[in-house]
């Protein structure tokens, strides 16, 4: 199933973001654009997620 592997995948993407916006927070080194763009890029990817599975929802009804 093509769309739950899609899924899967983007699920992991937003994990590993997660842990590197929470390595970038405890550096205090890192740069401020740095953190927004982290932030920015997991939520790109968390909307992916929740419109992936409006679909799927959509489509198994």
């Amino acid at each position: 199933m093509a769309l739950q592997a899609h899924l899967v995948e983007l699920e992991r993407k937003h994990k590993l973001l997660e842990n590197e916006l929470h390595e970038a927070l405890v550096h205090l080194s890192t740069d401020d654009l740095q953190i927004v763009e982290l932030k920015r890029r997991k939520l790109m990817v968390k909307d992916q997620i929740e419109r992936l599975k409006q679909t799927a929802d959509e489509t198994l009804h």
